[in-house]
């Protein structure tokens, strides 16, 4: 498996844990990290789930990830033609159709600040847990970009519908954890001391789940999102009787009829 230079990448109880090491620029964002990231959510796709189940994604100190450094790219982007700033923005869009892509569960756990690719960072994630002293914050347009970066515009209209997540891309003010949760954009906001405990917490509960349902799950709420209901109802007939055929499937009526507690293997 790939062993990333630019954060820390680490396996623990078959949870996935990726921790942005850049704390004295409240973990922005590098080339590198771009391609390391993008490179990892690729190969945990392919990584056994007996190995890797599921992933974390936080940051050290005060900040989960504040966006693209303003120096090492920012500044770097100014340089480059058409050609080569397209060959930038299809990376990042690739790191979120990596994360969408993988069948596995995806925590964002939010120790702090997250900005700009930090915040579709942690919006492209399946689930957040964010420190009750986070904010988020989709600020492309206060320096001049589009609102729509990274899938933001497809994803953010989804969780939390389109006239707040128009709020959200024109304006780019940042969110509190309060307001973010009121909204539906954090799934839960606890204590700073207790947002990685609680992430890995429903991580390794999801890693200990069926994995081969919790991937159908996620590749089925992907394939939907632009689905009518007919389309989506003969989706999830044919994905539930493929389900019906696993070793999981079996193994939970028989744990419930020994009254036993589920051993899932994910096949």
């Amino acid at each position: 498996m790939l062993q990333p230079s630019s954060f820390r990448f680490e396996v623990k109880d078959r949870v996935g844990v990726v921790t942005f090491t850049r704390p004295d620029t409240l973990n922005s964002l590098t080339f590198d990290v771009y391609r390391e990231l993008r490179d990892l959510m690729f190969e945990l796709e392919r990584e056994p789930s007996s190995s890797v189940a599921s992933v974390v994604v936080t940051g050290e100190g005060r900040g989960f990830c504040s966006g693209g450094d303003v120096n090492s790219i920012i500044g770097e982007l100014f340089s480059r033609d058409m050609p080569g700033l397209v060959e930038f923005t299809r990376m990042t869009c690739d790191l979120i159709k990596n994360m969408r892509a993988l069948r596995k569960p995806i925590v964002a756990a939010l120790n702090g600040t997250a900005a700009g690719a930090g915040a579709v960072i942690a919006l492209a994630s399946d689930l957040r847990v964010a420190s009750d002293k986070a904010k988020i914050a989709f600020l492309f347009v206060k320096v001049g970009l589009a609102g729509a970066d990274m899938g933001a515009a497809y994803l953010l209209p989804k969780l939390v519908g389109l006239g707040r997540a128009t709020e959200l891309l024109a304006f780019g003010d940042a969110v509190d954890a309060p307001t973010a949760e009121r909204y539906g954009l954090f799934n839960k906001v606890v204590p700073p001391e207790q947002v990685l405990p609680e992430a890995m917490a429903w991580a390794k509960r999801l890693a200990d789940g069926p994995t081969f349902a919790l991937g159908m799950t996620k590749e089925l709420l992907n394939g939907e999102l632009n689905l009518d209901l007919f389309g989506a109802l003969d989706n999830e007939a044919r994905a539930q009787a493929v389900c019906m055929q696993t070793k999981d499937f079996r193994e939970a009526y028989e744990a419930f009829t020994q009254k036993r507690p589920p051993r899932f293997t994910g096949r």
